[in-house]
This record gives structure tokens, C-alpha cells and sequence, in this order.
């Protein structure tokens, strides 16, 4: 029976369940050997857990603040069996993601009276930051949304034409300009078109380059000033894509893009492909950032909104 009141659809939970399946294997694999043979909850257990949280991408930060609150419990209630490590693991990692305000249903919000409702999207390339707005303009879609997308990303011409291919298949217009075009002049196009179009939604893709944090800072800030000049409080959201199968290296791109601009949310990918699903506590913990969306497949249907409670019943499921 599981711990959580189930809130979403079977299909939708069966998907996260296996998406999550390695991180789970992996995680529990490691955890046996740490208990193994002990029925108390020690220091050596405690020592052994660190190991284990650490090793499976959780971060070194967020690690030691789930010790510091499983010692706050042991010191509490003076015994604690190794047969209860698991609830409260569970308990305490879904505390922290509450936390960062990845609650239960952590989705966009689109406010009625004011479009359109620009979403600019960040990452490196290769994280799926294009696949993530294709996805995400389906969802819109079909929510009855009117969706216009932006191909501001212009250093890559391949950025471009994956950009197109989304737009054919989701079916929904794109404004574009050629390769190593202005992005700012791009993003201008793309909301005067929106606003023209009388458009729910915008999804504003931009380049993935991190070579040199001032560039990326200039660049971003430049799109956002162009942007405000035609809708006012443009971007309503700055959502950073980042590829969960890199684990650390992820953090390391967080760390980099909260630098160079504001970020409000993020969307997590590629969790189905390896052992490293630790990385989404972590990250929201550390950058107190919400997650709003995970990638648990390469499925069109498989970009999920992040669900602490459902994320957490499937990283512990045994």
C-alpha cells in the first residue's frame, strides 16, 4: 500500500514508476548493503547512508542536511530500527522538495488577464531543452491554449530546424529568422506576433552556450529588454532545462545559469536513462528553485509535471 493517496492517472504513474526505475535499483541496492545486518540506526549506519545518498547524486549539501534531521530523530525518539530507515528517508526528502515549493501539482499557471504568458527557455545544448518546449506546447495545446513559439536560439541552424519539426507535429506557429540572426530581434518578432495573434502562451527557446558567463548574461538580459518592450513583464517565466543523467555536472549548470540571470523554475530530463534520479532532490534543494517538470521518457506524453509525492512513492517503491 503506498504511504501517498494516489493523484495520478495509472498510465501517468506506471510511466514515472519506470522512468525512475534504475535511480530506484540503484539506490535501494546500496541502502541494503548499508543496513545489512544492523536493526539500529547508529553512527555506522549513518556514516554508510551518507555514502549511499552521496554516491547516488543527491549532492554533498542536501546529503548532510537529511543526516543532520535523521540524527535529530534518533537523539529524539532514542531508538530507531534500520526497518524504519526507509519511511523516514522518505518523509524527510519529501520535506525538503516541499520546501523549495515543488509542491503537489507544480505545473504552469496561465492567468486569464494578462497574454500572452511568455515562457523563456535556457540550458546548455544537448539537454533536450528543444524536445522540453515541444512537449511543453503539446501540453498547452491540448489544455485549449493557443501557443506561439520563438526560435531565438540562432547559433545553431540545427537549433532552428528541430524547433520547426516540433511546430509541424504539435501544430502551432513558429517565427524564426535565419541563422546567427539577433535572438533579441527574434524574441521581438515572436511576441508582436503573439500579441497580434491574440496567443495564451509564448515559448521563447534561446542558446544553449556557456563558454563565457558575460556573454550569456549580456545575451539573456538583452532578449528580456527587447521582449519588455512589447509585453511589459516579459518573461513571466525563465525555465532552466537541465539533463539528469549528467548528475553533478547538472548542479554545475544550475549553478552557472542562476548566476548569468533569474531562473524560476526548472524542468529535469533524460531520468529514464540512468541511476542518477537523486539529483532532482538536490538540485531543488540547493537552488530553492521549484521543479515544475520531469522528462521520463523520449514519449511525447512523457514530459511530466514534477509531483513531489508521486516523485518520491517512485523513487522508494520496492
Amino acid at each position: 500500500m503506498s504511504l501517498f493517496k494516489r493523484i495520478f492517472s495509472k498510465e501517468k504513474k506506471e510511466t514515472l514508476d519506470k522512468g525512475l526505475e534504475k535511480s530506484n535499483k540503484s539506490f535501494f541496492g546500496k541502502l541494503s548493503k548499508a543496513v545489512a545486518g544492523k536493526s539500529k540506526v547508529d553512527e555506522e549506519v549513518l556514516d554508510d547512508l551518507e555514502e549511499v545518498l552521496i554516491s547516488s547524486d543527491v549532492g554533498v549539501a542536501t546529503t548532510i542536511k537529511i543526516i543532520e534531521r535523521i540524527e535529530e530523530r534518533v537523539a529524539r525518539d532514542k531508538y530507531l530500527g534500520t526497518a524504519e530507515l526507509n519511511k523516514i528517508l522518505r518523509e524527510e526528502i519529501a520535506g525538503l522538495l516541499s520546501e523549495t515549493g515543488s509542491g503537489e501539482s507544480a505545473g504552469f499557471v496561465f492567468p486569464e488577464s494578462k497574454k500572452p504568458h511568455v515562457i523563456m527557455v535556457v540550458g546548455v545544448n544537448g539537454v533536450g531543452k528543444t524536445t522540453t518546449i515541444g512537449k511543453l506546447a503539446n501540453q498547452f495545446k491540448k489544455q485549449g491554449k493557443k501557443v506561439v513559439l520563438g526560435a531565438a536560439d540562432t547559433f545553431r541552424a540545427a537549433a532552428i530546424e528541430q524547433l520547426e519539426i516540433w511546430s509541424d507535429r504539435v501544430q502551432v506557429p513558429i517565427v524564426k529568422q535565419k541563422m546567427g540572426s539577433d535572438p533579441a530581434s527574434v524574441a521581438f518578432d515572436t511576441l508582436q506576433s503573439a500579441v497580434k495573434q491574440d496567443a495564451d502562451v509564448v515559448l521563447i527557446d534561446t542558446a544553449g552556450r556557456l563558454h563565457n558567463k558575460v556573454n550569456l548574461m549580456n545575451e539573456l538580459s538583452k532578449v528580456k529588454r527587447v521582449m519588455q518592450k512589447v509585453v511589459e513583464d516579459a518573461p513571466h517565466e525563465v525555465l532552466l532545462v537541465l539533463d539528469g543523467s549528467t548528475g553533478q555536472n547538472a548542479f554545475e549548470q544550475a549553478k552557472q545559469f542562476t548566476a548569468a540571470t533569474q531562473i524560476t523554475s526548472l524542468a529535469v530530463t533524460k531520468l529514464d536513462g540512468t541511476a542518477k534520479g537523486g539529483v532532482v532532490i538536490g538540485i531543488s534543494d540547493q537552488f530553492k528553485i521549484p521543479v515544475k517538470y520531469i522528462g521520463v521518457g523520449e514519449g511525447i506524453e512523457d514530459l511530466q509535471i514534477f509531483n513531489k509525492m508521486e516523485f518520491v512513492d517512485s523513487f522508494f517503491k520496492q
